[in-house]
């Protein structure tokens, strides 16, 4: 997970979530094509955790009223918890 991107999409207000929908989707038929290497698959996964880690700190944000540092404080305690 890489904090500085999933901030650059959680604060951009131009993104709807059914954009952040859409862009997951393409990345997964993308993974899904014949011929995409480990190296590929490796990044298209970094892209969607990205992209999903964004969509949740977007809900807790946009619709829970959660101020974006403590949104994202939260999230990242959650991933690196998880991780141990």
């Amino acid at each position: 997970m890489r904090l500085p991107i999933i901030k650059r999409i959680a604060t951009d207000y131009d993104l709807g979530e059914e954009d952040l929908h859409a862009a997951v989707n393409v990345l997964d038929t993308i993974a899904s094509a014949r011929g995409v290497s480990e190296e590929e698959l490796d990044v298209i996964g970094e892209l969607i955790s990205n992209i999903e880690g964004a969509k949740q700190v977007v809900d807790q944000n946009r619709h829970y009223g959660v101020p974006m540092k403590d949104a994202l404080n939260t999230f990242m305690k959650r991933v690196t918890t998880i991780g141990q």
